[in-house]
């Protein structure tokens, strides 16, 4: 009886470190995840698998200009015109209580509220970005974006209805947009993602196994 009460516990304690691990490996290395949205078409497409590197948001690394990242997504979408001297999203609904919040940061689970947007790095700390004349530009000149599909048009028209935007990257954050630029809920409605909502870096795709590998 006692030998196979001890064998429980060492089991039970096996167990315990198991998911201890997982979860730390899961917060602070790197997780899969599955994309749900078309705002990154056609880069990425729905129920595709990804591999998210987070030891950028472990050692508090901002993202590169290009890099597909995942970040929480706002709490206030569409504000109207995004304040050029604050241009900063907006996050009020931080979980209460220390349940609550490893549900919402840890285990990320959909019953938390939890959600996140998946969009490319356009701006990076000190760039001044301009979004004119259906284009980005990127002091004061224009980005190739060799990722959108042929007569791909960037405008504001979604979310500020302006025909010039500009702003200046604050540091510590990144000014993101999906590559479906008229499907996409992004940076233009809500402002630049602070580094400390970023959760990763898209490493590469494991699924389909058709397009395994590094996503540009």
């Amino acid at each position: 009886m006692k030998s196979t009460l001890r064998e429980i516990i060492e089991w039970l304690i096996c167990i315990i470190i198991a998911v201890v691990l997982a979860l730390v490996v899961r917060y602070y290395i790197g997780t899969p995840t599955i994309v749900q949205q078309t705002s990154m078409s056609p880069t990425l497409q729905p129920n595709e698998r990804l591999w998210l590197n987070r030891w950028g948001r472990t050692t508090k690394k901002i993202p590169e200009r290009g890099d597909i990242i995942t970040f929480e997504a706002p709490s206030i979408i569409r504000v109207g015109r995004i304040d050029p001297e604050n241009p900063i999203a907006i996050y009020k609904n931080e979980p209460q209580g220390i349940l609550e919040k490893f549900s919402y940061y840890v285990l990320e689970s959909e019953s938390s509220g939890k959600k996140s947007y998946i969009k490319r790095v356009i701006g990076v700390p000190g760039d001044y970005l301009e979004i004119k004349e259906g284009s980005v530009y990127i002091n004061g000149e224009r980005l190739e974006e060799d990722y959108l599909q042929d007569g791909v048009v960037t405008d504001m028209a979604q979310a500020n209805d302006e025909e010039v935007f500009a702003i200046t990257v604050p540091e510590n954050s990144v000014f993101a947009m999906g590559d479906n630029r008229t499907g996409s809920t992004d940076c233009r409605s809500f402002g630049c993602v602070p580094l400390e909502k970023i959760e990763g870096t898209v490493s590469f795709r494991f699924w389909p196994f058709s397009k395994f590998g590094g996503v540009e």
